[in-house]
């Protein structure tokens, strides 16, 4: 890990952080190009193959739990607000399951739950929590076995009890998206996550019908059965339709405060003739390709964000990341827009010249960063791509633009409602300002995040700008100022407090606390 990267973690960690905010603001702070306030810094952990987490089949508990804990807080040190996590990976699970059996990349057999028992994604939901980032279940609907040649297929899989449901293409097993009995049992699956779990989100990637490289995917059996009159084309976009619509009923049904996002491959169409509202490409489509029709979903409501898989550089002759991000800021229907970014480019296998360029990808967030606010962030590929630090990435997160904490933008179609602002006093003890904070007695603790600390030299500014967030969410613990960390120039600063609840809407700020240098100490006072 990059010495950088664990130094900056150990200082978020230890509850430091805002000593650096101390020593920015006794200078001259560059407020021209401060990173957003409010922005998506999404990163994928893949488990499928042991990509991401764990490292290997079969860890012990423990070092199953060290290697994920280890991912988070490193997330959390180069500013990653919330972690997408690979839960069901090709028809398994990392966690018990009355649809699918416990995942071979987890214990090296699929069906074997892991010894001694645990549930992997109750505490790794618990675990994202506490350091306040978001955890979204990413699941992969339709790949169910994911090498018919080497994959563990447990006795009591699907595949095995119905295989008359699925389609052999390549070396995977997919289910028919054409038959109801895939819908139906997805929506179980989906049913059992939130209703069982503290997630943040739903979200699904790029696979739907399979990408074309294997011949004909042999569903014509239940297009004769289920076609009803439709071209070929037009009825597997309306399967996925469904399943989309679907899901997003069944979330609306049992929480409807969770969020349900899809990560399309990033062409929708290629503009043509026929099609002149597609982006300047000449790639595979999302639409017409893997019959992935996302501006439907966007347009009927029935996703919160799309993440178009953006895994280009800025020239490509065929797909010109120039040309997408200038396409889709403009087809959302007023959802949101998060770009996925193809880290993995400058960190495996052989690297193009356009992926050693260290512009790369600081020159994709400026463009994100461009439209002002209709882009709302970005969603990174993968964790460990971007914690190898390719071309020095990460470090320019963490030192650049991802130097503020960030938070989660709202989204105003769940919940727009802000909560009421916290009680807060505090004490100097030790050399230390310790800053607490309380909820009010008529609001509910589960219905909130946490806390947000700003801190400040001009109290008339506090809260307005990014600059001030001393940490994003403090899971209504207190905050630590280590006051021998204050530069000397530094006489006077402010604190105050807001409360953010579960859908990110940020309270009014509290009455601030002041702490004035008074010798060679300090005082407190309340309620500025």
């Amino acid at each position: 890990m990059n010495l950088k990267i664990l130094a900056t973690s150990l200082l978020i960690l230890g509850g430091l952080l805002i000593s650096r905010s101390a020593e920015s603001q006794s200078m001259l702070v560059d407020t021209v190009n401060l990173p957003p306030k409010y922005e998506m810094r999404g990163v994928w952990v893949s488990t499928v193959v042991n990509l991401d987490w764990p490292s290997k089949k079969g860890l012990s508990v423990e070092q199953q739990k060290s290697e994920f804990l280890k991912i988070a807080m490193s997330q959390k040190a180069l500013g990653i607000n919330a972690l997408f996590v690979q839960v069901r990976p090709a028809g398994d699970a990392f966690y018990p399951s009355q649809y699918d059996p416990w995942s071979e990349y987890l214990t090296g057999k699929q069906g074997q739950a892991p010894e001694p028992f645990y549930d992997p994604l109750k505490f790794m939901i618990e675990e994202t929590h506490k350091l306040g980032m978001e955890f979204h279940a990413w699941i992969n609907p339709y790949r169910m076995v994911f090498d018919i040649n080497r994959s563990s297929v447990a006795e009591n899989h699907i595949t095995r009890q119905h295989p008359e449901w699925f389609v052999t293409y390549g070396k995977q097993k997919i289910f028919n998206p054409g038959i109801p009995e895939a819908v139906k049992y997805l929506r179980g699956v989906v049913s059992d996550i939130i209703n069982r779990y503290d997630v943040d989100g739903i979200h699904m990637d790029d696979y739907f019908y399979p990408y074309p490289e294997h011949g004909a995917f042999h569903d014509e059996d239940a297009f004769r059965k289920y076609g009803n009159g439709k071209s070929l084309a037009d009825w597997r976009r309306s399967n996925c339709n469904e399943l989309v619509k679907t899901i997003h009923d069944a979330i609306n049904e049992y929480n409807p405060m969770v969020k349900f996002g899809i990560s399309p491959f990033g062409i929708y169409q290629n503009k043509t003739s026929a099609t002149p509202d597609g982006s300047n490409t000449s790639g595979t489509q999302a639409y017409s390709d893997l019959y992935a029709d996302v501006l439907l979903w966007l347009k009927e409501g029935w996703i919160d964000y799309v993440t178009p898989q953006l895994y280009w550089e800025v020239g490509n002759r065929r797909a010109d990341y120039a040309a997408l991000i200038n396409w889709w800021p403009y087809h959302t229907f007023g959802k949101h827009l998060y770009i996925g970014e193809g880290i993995y480019r400058a960190d495996e296998g052989p690297v193009s010249a356009a992926w050693r360029d260290k512009s790369e990808f600081p020159r994709h967030i400026q463009l994100e960063r461009s439209f002002d606010g209709k882009v709302q962030g970005q969603v990174l590929f993968t964790s460990k791509n971007i914690l190898h630090n390719p071309n020095g990435w990460a470090d320019s997160l963490v030192e650049n633009y991802y130097r503020k904490p960030a938070i989660v933008p709202p989204m105003s179609w769940i919940n727009d409602v802000a909560p009421d602002a916290p009680e807060t006093w505090a004490e100097i003890k030790n050399n230390d300002l310790i800053v607490n904070a309380n909820l009010l007695k008529s609001q509910n603790k589960e219905d909130l995040k946490g806390f947000v600390y700003y801190f400040a030299i001009n109290p008339g500014r506090i809260g307005i700008s990014p600059d001030f967030i001393a940490s994003p969410i403090n899971n209504f613990s207190n905050y630590t100022v280590p006051l021998a960390t204050i530069p000397f120039g530094c006489s006077q600063f402010y604190i105050g407090v807001t409360s953010l609840d579960r859908e990110n809407n940020e309270s009014e700020i509290s009455n601030l606390i002041v702490c004035t240098r008074v010798g060679n100490g300090w005082k407190v006072k309340m309620g500025y």
